[in-house]
């Protein structure tokens, strides 16, 4: 996916991007391939995949959830800053938070913010399962996360984080149903209830992506999430 395209698919989709827009996702490819010589953000270097594999699937959940509606974010093992920062670049008003176990990623998220001159943005060098026990428990409208775990696993570090009445977001590839029929005993005891699946292709792609809306509907029990490592060895099941 060269430039033009990028800008003429999300076009489409009813996204126009301003020339600063524009400049501020050159900027984070830049940052990204000079970083990823350092420290291992990403396996995708390639200008036209990091525009589709990163910043275009970054940006797709705003094809079917209202951002302008959303104040705040919490993006949980973001990484290198996906999806949270190619939305904070299209939705300048999002108050954003990445937690990340690595503290060289949340270094390079703290430079890539000072680069790209965006405001309200909190970086946290924290593992989610503590984070979600904290000050931040049960209080963003909207908590997304991609390619972290399994969505049983990734349901207890993400929905302790929503506020009651918030969404969480998963952003699945096509084993998204799957993970889905394993996750539903957690979303129900985490207080969730899946919203919709929403299934797409990226251009030019073959491959079925998924995105996974559930919404909070009760308060999480306050023994989730449970320690750090737990969710992964033991998830949540019948």
């Amino acid at each position: 996916m060269n430039e033009q395209t990028f800008i003429n698919s999300l076009k489409d989709s009813g996204i126009t991007l301003t020339n600063q827009q524009l400049k501020q996702f050159e900027t984070y490819f830049e940052m990204l391939v000079e970083w990823n010589e350092k420290i291992n953000l990403t396996a995708v270097t390639e200008k036209e995949e990091v525009y589709l594999k990163h910043f275009f699937d970054s940006v797709t959940p705003a094809f079917y959830v209202d951002f302008n509606e959303i104040e705040s974010i919490c993006d949980v093992g973001a990484g290198a800053g996906f999806p949270s920062i190619p939305l904070k670049i299209i939705y300048p008003h999002l108050q954003i938070t990445i937690v990340d176990s690595l503290n060289k990623r949340i270094k390079f998220l703290n430079e890539l913010a000072n680069k790209l001159e965006i405001d309200k943005v909190n970086f946290v060098h924290d593992r989610a399962e503590t984070f979600g026990k904290g000050q931040y428990r049960e209080s963003f409208d909207l908590v997304t996360a991609r390619a972290v775990a399994r969505l049983s696993v990734l349901s207890e570090l993400c929905l302790p984080l929503v506020k009651k009445g918030g969404q969480f977001v998963a952003l699945k590839g096509s084993q998204g149903d799957e993970e889905l029929d394993d996750a539903q005993f957690a979303i129900s005891v985490l207080g969730g209830k899946l919203n919709k699946v929403y299934e797409f292709k990226l251009p030019l792609e073959e491959s079925t992506r998924q995105i996974i809306a559930i919404d909070k509907f009760k308060q999480t029990p306050k023994k989730y999430p449970r320690k750090p490592g737990t969710p992964n060895k033991e998830p949540l099941t019948k």
